[in-house]
């Protein structure tokens, strides 16, 4: 059995750690380009284009006389991962392959030609790179994933057993590549919505099956780390009050052993009360849906939803003037009155007269349809402007 065969399995297992790996594919490249005996592999997962610089990881050979400090993957911003992007990319007669089918650049085009074309004589003979293997791939979601492996001219040629080798593990890089894909688009939808709730100014606490904390928003961090009214004591939410820190574990308990049980379980508010002069916070509990296949002690239980009265909406001036065709003017003052000042307030902070600003609040009618100061400020409350 040859090097490039033993390690197969670990290059599979590496494959599929790379999907999970902060610097994606960190340990599987390098490990192929080892048993490749190549100068250079490279992952593209978004080709470059004239405004995207794209998705391209690349493993270089360590240079021996610096080879001690090297990073697996080289930095986006070396000259050879730059210059394809910005300029060979579009010259590059290497891409759009047969999906899932090994191919040599030689395959496609004789060295004769290769040697002549603007391609090899200002990227490929620069870095010292001529024999290339490569195999496109694309998972079910769209995602197209373009593997090159890279030799110097005065290596040999890739021959029947790398080719193999490739071939072999294509099936998995795909799923592998699957799974990365995935788990992007989930984090992707995740902070869509962790925004909008950012946004709304709604600070959130994820709990697990022990009542322990397992993940906040900035707002939920600040206001444990503030301390006032709400803390953490070890991994656990307290308030402060014997009281009304009794009724938060007892509410906490309930739905959570709802939530193990697979029963229903009602949604719990509590007031929290703070320092002088500061208003009270509003506490909402619910369990969090549970899916059949999540187990284990450190899955998501219970959602803690806080509102400081104290913070200000940061409505939107240009959406909420786009929505209802407000002028800046006009939009500036619907939010205002909905941050809880009155006409006379508005007026003195914006250093314009009440007849101006009456005026305004008319237009503001017109154009919204509302017909009462309180109508508006619900409207704009609920309105997507909060959410820009």
């Amino acid at each position: 059995m040859s090097a490039a065969e033993g390690d197969f399995d670990t290059l599979v297992d590496l494959i599929y750690q790379g999907a999970l790996e902060e610097q994606p594919w960190q340990g599987a490249l390098p490990a192929l380009r080892t048993v490749l005996d190549a100068q250079v592999v490279s992952l593209v997962l978004r080709p470059p284009s004239d405004d995207d610089r794209g998705v391209i990881l690349n493993c270089v050979r360590p240079d021996p006389e610096h080879a001690q400090g090297q990073s697996a993957l080289a930095d986006p911003g070396d000259w050879e991962a730059k210059a394809y992007r910005e300029q060979f990319f579009a010259l590059d007669p290497f891409v759009n392959l047969p999906l899932n089918r090994v191919v040599a650049l030689e395959d496609i085009l004789p060295d004769r030609e290769l040697m002549a074309s603007d391609y090899y004589l200002h990227y490929l003979q620069p870095i010292d790179l001529f024999r290339i293997l490569g195999v496109d791939t694309i998972e079910p979601g769209g995602m197209l994933a373009r593997l090159r492996i890279s030799r110097r001219r005065s290596e040999k040629r890739f021959g029947k057993t790398e080719r193999s080798l490739l071939e072999r593990i294509t099936p998995h890089l795909r799923r592998a590549i699957q799974i990365y894909a995935k788990l992007n688009r989930t984090t992707s939808e995740r902070d869509i919505y962790a925004g909008a709730v950012d946004q709304l100014s709604v600070a959130t606490i994820i709990l697990d099956e022990q009542g322990r904390l397992l993940n906040t928003n900035a707002l939920a961090k600040a206001l444990l780390e503030e301390g006032d009214g709400l803390s953490l004591k070890g991994q656990h939410l307290i308030i402060d009050g014997r009281d009304i820190n009794r009724e938060l574990q007892q509410a906490l308990t309930v739905i959570i052993r709802a939530q193990q049980e697979r029963a229903t379980s009602l949604v719990k508010a509590l007031r929290i009360p703070r320092s002088a002069g500061r208003a009270d916070l509003g506490l909402v509990i619910r369990p969090v849906p549970a899916s059949e296949r999540s187990e284990g002690q450190a899955s998501p239980c219970a959602a803690v939803f806080i509102s400081d009265p104290d913070l200000k909406e940061s409505a939107s001036q240009q959406i909420l003037g786009d929505l209802f065709e407000l002028t800046p003017a006009e939009a500036n003052l619907a939010i205002l009155l909905s941050r809880g000042l009155s006409l006379a307030e508005v007026s003195e902070t914006q250093h314009i007269s009440q007849h101006t600003a009456r005026a305004q609040l008319k237009s503001i009618f017109a154009k919204t349809g509302a017909s009462r100061q309180a109508e508006l400020v619900r409207l704009v409350l609920k309105s997507v402007a909060s959410l820009a």
